[in-house]
């Protein structure tokens, strides 16, 4: 099961060459990622998801995106997990047109002792309904 979370184009999101910039598309998996983790398990009754930070991103551009009034689906599933951290990967894309391809390890993280941590149950469990 992929999470799908809708993003309108936004005109500052357009630099001068008339197409999203790069550094735009993070916020969008950033967008993506919080409906994931956050909003959406309290929306459900849950709990959010906390003490998760960003180790790694990688990202390839596939095709330029310009403003239009569609949004465009920002995609995402879980394709690994260990006890510590997981791997997301995302689409950002419209029906017929992939624009990214990108990825994200994500690290569970105790902020008060300032160390990794592991994965709760419930964590593993969540993330376990998007693996691919």
């Amino acid at each position: 099961m992929r999470h799908v979370f809708s993003r309108q184009i936004r005109f500052a999101d357009i630099d001068q060459l008339g197409h999203v910039n790069n550094v735009r598309f993070f916020d969008y998996l950033e967008d993506a990622r919080l409906a994931m983790l956050y909003l959406d398990p309290i929306r459900a009754g849950g709990q959010p998801h906390r003490g998760l930070v960003v180790a790694r991103h990688e990202i390839d551009y596939r095709r330029a995106l310009t403003f239009r009034p569609e949004p465009v689906r920002v995609e995402t599933w879980v394709t690994a997990i260990s006890p510590v951290r997981f791997t997301l990967a995302y689409e950002i894309r419209d029906e017929d047109v992939v624009f990214v391809e990108a990825m994200s390890v994500m690290v569970a993280y105790d902020p008060a002792a300032g160390t990794p941590r592991r994965l709760t149950g419930d964590e593993r469990a969540y993330l376990e309904k998007f693996t691919a």
